[in-house]
């Protein structure tokens, strides 16, 4: 048992470490379906009064959806390196056409996990049957008592509350806004089908890369990332160590750490500008025919060469 909790913990790693934007979209989208199914089950209680079932219903389906879409804009990278552009540079290397490709990036992926929201919530139907239970045309209603008010509509999607002698009709209205509410919700599924359709086309037919190499870039920035992340701890380590060494006069390290501080002891502090230079938001350059993938693979190139001049033209960094 224990050997099968690890294995599947270790094909859920995998998952999660994935590269690929779609299984990492597949993931937000499950994530969002199964907490969309805990709040039902757990939180979700249609107050069954009028007036306040339809603000309850929509804020059932749009304060969640809203936090989601926040939180994705918060996780992604690309907004950050977008608002630092726009501190370090003031966006001047940035054209409209390439503002508008990251702010889509940014938008598009956030929207995963609202959309889904959205979706999961309209096929179930509930938020949508005690938001417009109210609005329900009696006169629709085949044999059902005259003079009714929004009062006694509301309060439908709470069986219990219902008067006995218009019980029967419960079904009836159940069932017609479910439809109502699942046919919306299909009806976004297949727009936003449509919408990443035209979307991927216009992006495969707009971008200067194959795309062989449009992977591969990918591969290199995801490669990239991880070894400056793993490098970057390191450094920092190292750093604190003297820090910390240079006010007791020892630190206290482990095995591995004592290796890494032996091997890397040229370890030095950084620049703010230095940083500045491989900050921000990578626009796709070629230099001498040969592609620049990253901001941080423009400063490395430029560093061979010992060209300052070129390297301030190129990053255009404010000191």
């Amino acid at each position: 048992m224990a050997a099968l909790i690890t294995e599947n913990f270790k094909f859920v790693s995998l998952f999660f470490k994935s590269k690929d934007v779609m299984i990492f979209n597949g993931l937000i989208a499950l994530g969002t379906v199964a907490s969309q199914t805990m709040y039902n089950i757990f939180a979700f209680d249609c107050p069954c009064s009028s007036g306040r079932n339809y603000l309850y219903g929509l804020a059932a389906i749009g304060v969640p959806a809203l936090a989601f879409y926040l939180v994705g804009i918060m996780l992604n990278k690309s907004t950050w390196d977008l608002v630092s552009e726009c501190r370090l540079r003031r966006c001047r290397k940035l054209s409209g056409a390439a503002a508008f490709a990251v702010l889509g990036t940014i938008i598009g992926r956030a929207a995963v996990a609202p959309v889904t929201w959205a979706v999961i919530s309209l096929l179930r139907g509930e938020a949508y049957v005690c938001a417009l239970s109210e609005f329900v045309d009696p006169s629709t209603l085949e044999g059902f008592p005259s003079g009714q008010g929004l009062e006694v509509m509301a309060r439908f999607p709470c069986k219990s509350t219902v008067p006995q002698e218009m019980q029967g009709f419960w079904a009836e209205i159940e069932r017609r806004l479910k439809y109502e509410s699942q046919l919306l919700g299909w009806l976004m599924v297949a727009g936003m089908a449509v919408v990443l359709f035209l979307l991927l086309c216009m992006k495969r037919c707009c971008s200067p890369l194959g795309y062989q190499q449009e992977a591969y870039w990918s591969q290199f920035r995801s490669n990239e990332h991880d070894l400056f992340q793993r490098t970057a701890d390191v450094h920092s380590r190292i750093l604190a160590v003297e820090s910390v060494k240079s006010y007791f006069g020892f630190v206290a390290l482990e095995k591995e750490e004592k290796q890494q501080l032996e091997e890397h002891q040229n370890a030095s502090p950084i620049s703010s500008t230095e940083w500045n230079r491989i900050t921000g938001i990578c626009l796709y350059r070629e230099k001498k025919g040969l592609p620049l993938y990253s901001r941080l693979n423009k400063w490395a190139q430029y560093s061979v060469e010992n060209n300052i001049d070129a390297m301030e033209k190129e990053m255009d960094t404010l000191s």
